[in-house]
């Protein structure tokens, strides 16, 4: 699986946050090259790879989304500072003493989150989350006009400035992005290995855009395919790590690809009841192949299948997580194995229809 680990890599270093998919999508048509028959986007940015089948072999749709959270300059202060908004859910806890990068008209530029340090905080500033809105970005300038002169307008998207790596020759990753590059790596080989055992399907990869900002993408692709089956690929929440209880996340890292029951964002309103059939096929695959897996049940987040399911008259929607740890933070982690596991599984599956 070197090829999947090395997509990985590529993926997660690239910088995609919601809204400007554009070189997360040219990372996945490097991967793709020679296994896709055909290719075109929509208005939003969704990038669609297909293999084509035979005429009346069913239309299956694979979607992962591209976009990563992030963050937006607000303004540019007279002193050269900027003021950030969240794009996508953030942990104020987590913004803090960052490294971020900002796409500016003339290419990258970097900052850095600071904030009061602790020798001048009172003790109520000190039991206190900095709000996101307090804090402020250098990029080394001391005016609003240098800082101009680097580029940045207000508008400018900014993310973690992070690369990513495997921690100390394991199989565990560590990423920015790895929610969702991940699971764009693992639509990538299952794409590939689709192609070269010669699953008659007519298969769609879908690279969705705008998930992190209300699962966007994959309700306008859904209406435009209308495929008799969609799988969404994307993260879960582990449990059993840095306090969060299996009660709480019940799946692990290292312990297989994860099905999905149900998942609910009560904030939301979002969220997706898989059908039970198509849990048990999928469970019957995994259990006839030996392919290790865990069942999955998440409060309070959402994935691709939401608006996959609604879109057009409906679609047979199901998803495949791969477990992560430290969740929407620079530092999400991730199983290689798992990733393993969750392309296993979904060719298996295929091959059954």
């Amino acid at each position: 699986m070197k090829r999947l680990e090395k997509s990985l890599v590529h993926l997660d270093n690239l910088c995609g946050v919601s809204g400007e998919e554009e070189l997360v999508l040219e990372g996945l048509k490097e991967e793709l090259e020679g296994f896709y028959d055909e290719f075109f986007t929509d208005p939003l940015g969704n990038g669609v790879f297909v293999q084509k089948g035979g005429a009346d072999r069913p239309r299956i749709a694979l979607c992962a989304h591209m976009d990563e959270i992030g963050f937006m300059v607000r303004y540019i202060e007279d002193n050269g500072r900027l003021t950030i908004v969240p794009v996508g859910y953030h942990d104020n806890r987590m913004v803090v003493n960052q490294d971020l990068c900002i796409h500016t008209r003339d290419g990258m530029i970097q900052g850095v989150t600071g904030c009061k340090p602790n020798h001048l905080l009172s003790p109520e500033e000190s039991a206190k989350v900095i709000p996101m809105e307090n804090l402020s970005v250098d990029v080394g300038t001391t005016s609003r006009e240098e800082t101009e002169a680097l580029g940045v307008r207000t508008g400018d998207y900014a993310h973690y400035n992070r690369q990513g790596y495997f921690l100390n020759g394991t199989k565990v990753y560590t990423g920015k992005s790895v929610d969702n590059r991940s699971g764009c790596a693992v639509l990538c080989e299952v794409f590939r290995q689709a192609k070269e055992e010669g699953i008659d399907l007519n298969l769609y990869a879908v690279g969705t855009v705008q998930e992190e900002v209300g699962i966007r993408g994959a309700g306008v692709i859904g209406h435009r395919l209308e495929p008799d089956l969609a799988i969404a690929i994307d993260v879960t929440i582990a449990g059993n790590v840095s306090g969060v209880e299996l009660t709480e996340a019940p799946v692990e890292l290292g312990k297989g690809a994860a099905i999905k029951y149900y998942d609910w964002d009560p904030g939301s309103a979002m969220g997706n009841n898989v059908p039970r059939k198509l849990i048990r096929a999928l469970e019957e695959v995994a259990e006839n192949q030996g392919i290790p897996y865990q069942r999955e049940v998440l409060m309070g987040g959402g994935t691709d299948g939401w608006t996959m399911s609604l879109s057009g008259s409906g679609v047979r929607t199901c998803v495949i997580s791969i477990p992560e740890a430290y969740m929407h933070t620079a530092v999400g982690t991730v199983h290689l194995e798992d990733m393993e596991n969750c392309v296993q599984l979904i060719l298996e599956y295929l091959k059954t229809l």
